[in-house]
């Protein structure tokens, strides 16, 4: 019997050993897990290092050179809300997730439409936007052209941006037509301003501020958008912490009414074109 309960003791004690063995290695793994987090180096350091791509409305340069527009803004709020400064690394859309898997910086602040095939390289927060694509025509080329049935011809070459999911959309709507695609949707809209394509495939409202602007060379032939899309900060996959802060950072700013606010002045207003022209 007394062997019995010697053995028995030694197992629970051995148990408990094992126990606090693993909680200690559990609370280690949780440390170094929160102190490698991007949230963590950002705020050490002071400062957050944010991809973005030119788009307009969402980031462009004014008439001084500084960057302005709907992500400009946001990303500008997400630093301040941090307690660092905000430094912008423009970089071409076609290369910015690999930038962002080798470190050049922390987070895509760009209106990156949320995809399982992206989602497959990085993290995505909740949606903080929505966008959907629209298409912009040649009034010369493309007269009398109603239907994504008119464009879908092997006659039609359709321009939309390297990397972008209208790319992607130009490919699935119209996909017996060409698609040339470009570094920079202002290269785009200059082909199709030249009559060099049929029509340009872009995130809404750009095509329909081109057909406002040039309005004796181009129309929209579809008068609404035809996707909509989800539009997410991403991150390196993995990074649980910094996650978490997103997603609790865009569900304060939108139930203030600030992402709405500045949602209306870019999009639904021409109040800023003063500032870039």
């Amino acid at each position: 019997m007394k062997t019995g309960k010697i053995i028995t003791v030694a197992v629970i004690a051995l148990f408990i050993v094992a126990m606090a063995a693993a909680s200690a290695m559990a609370r280690g793994l949780r440390g170094d897990l929160t102190s490698q987090s991007t949230i963590e180096q950002v705020s050490k350091r002071g400062v957050l290092r944010v991809g973005m791509s030119t788009f307009v409305p969402w980031a462009m340069k004014d008439k001084t050179g500084n960057l302005i527009g709907f992500e400009i803004d946001v990303a500008r709020r997400l630093a301040q809300d941090m307690g660092v400064k905000v430094e912008f690394v423009p970089t071409k859309w076609s290369g910015i997730v690999p930038a962002l898997l080798t470190g050049k910086f922390d987070i895509v602040v760009g209106g990156m439409g949320i995809t399982p095939e992206r989602n497959l390289k990085v993290n995505f927060s909740l949606p903080y936007d929505y966008t959907g694509m629209s298409i912009v025509a040649s009034r010369k080329l493309a007269r009398g052209y109603k239907s994504f049935a008119d464009f879908n011809r092997p006659d039609v070459t359709i321009a939309a941006r390297i990397g972008t999911t209208a790319a992607a959309a130009a490919k699935k709507f119209a996909p017996r037509a060409k698609v040339r695609l470009f570094d920079d949707e202002s290269q785009a809209v200059q082909e199709l301003l030249n009559g060099r394509v049929h029509a340009l495939i872009a995130s809404a409202p750009l095509p329909a501020f081109q057909a406002l602007e040039y309005p004796d060379k181009l129309f929209l032939p579809l008068k609404q958008n035809f996707t909509r899309e989800p539009i997410g900060f991403a991150i390196v996959k993995g990074d649980v912490d910094t996650l978490n802060f997103l997603n609790s950072w865009i569900i304060v700013v939108e139930s203030e009414g600030w992402l709405r606010e500045r949602k209306h002045y870019w999009f639904e207003t021409k109040q800023w074109k003063k500032l870039v022209e």
